[in-house]
């Protein structure tokens, strides 16, 4: 592989982990940009869009592409690459060192086991529950675990097995609903604490890092990869929506 081709694949490949894994459009066309620049390719042809990525190199023979066809969010692997650059700029690593570590980097598996994602997710589903409602009795705290325990469990693993996009929102929403609708009517919680499990149990689902790059891609002047990203996001709220709607209507 010649030098022009392995500064192309090294910067399309770090491009590529960073807009799958949850990077805004700047991030990954600056990374990017300075690849080149410190492999002595100044002004690099970048394009990088939601679900593709393009790039040629000054007076090169050809234009290179790349789809994006999942994304999700792995900030881990966007840190990872992000040092691997910095490293690279410095001098501590050179290219072929820095094309196979990125490469370590794609394949690696998800750090965190879902055993701990869960309890994560049960804690910030309490804690938020307490912080945005100020309930905090024994009982209600407990449907607030099971309500988000429950949900996000189903929205790991219909992500994993099905692979179908707002599906896993909306029936981890169902299942959401469901805890709350059964405190409410076979415990006598009143709609207040149902409502306040709901909040809780619904915050692991939030698609937060994507309506944050949706704003920042649109402030940096990303009109295409921007309000795309809030479309999806949007989508992802509507399918959260739809299932406590569903749950509520049973009310």
């Amino acid at each position: 592989m010649d030098e022009a081709q392995l500064v192309m694949d090294t910067a399309l490949l770090a491009g590529q982990i960073l807009l799958a894994n949850g990077s805004e459009i700047a991030r990954v066309e600056d990374t990017m940009q300075r690849i080149a620049d410190n492999a002595g390719y100044r002004y690099a042809n970048i394009f990088v869009l939601l679900t593709g990525i393009t790039m040629s190199l000054p007076d090169g023979e050809s234009t290179q592409v790349r789809p994006i066809h999942s994304r999700t969010i792995d900030l881990e692997k966007v840190a990872q690459v992000n040092t691997l650059s910095r490293q690279f700029a410095s001098d501590e690593i050179d290219l072929p060192t820095f094309y196979q570590q990125l490469r370590q980097i794609e394949v690696a598996v998800p750090t965190f086991p879902f055993w701990l994602q869960e309890l994560a997710a049960i804690v910030v589903s309490m804690t938020l529950m307490v912080a945005f409602t100020g309930i905090d009795a024994p009982v209600k705290l407990l449907f607030a675990m099971l309500a988000g325990g429950g949900g996000y469990a189903v929205f790991y693993y219909v992500n994993h097995e099905l692979r179908v996009r707002f599906l896993s929102e909306f029936l981890a929403s169902l299942v959401i609903g469901f805890v709350a609708y059964v405190g409410i009517r076979w415990l006598g919680f009143t709609h207040a604490a149902g409502d306040a499990v709901i909040i809780g149990a619904l915050m692991p689902l939030v698609p937060g890092v994507p309506i944050m790059n949706a704003f920042s891609d649109t402030m940096s002047g990303n009109y295409l990869s921007g309000p795309a990203r809030a479309v999806e996001a949007v989508l992802s709220v509507c399918a959260i929506g739809l299932g406590i709607a569903i749950m509520v209507s049973l009310w």
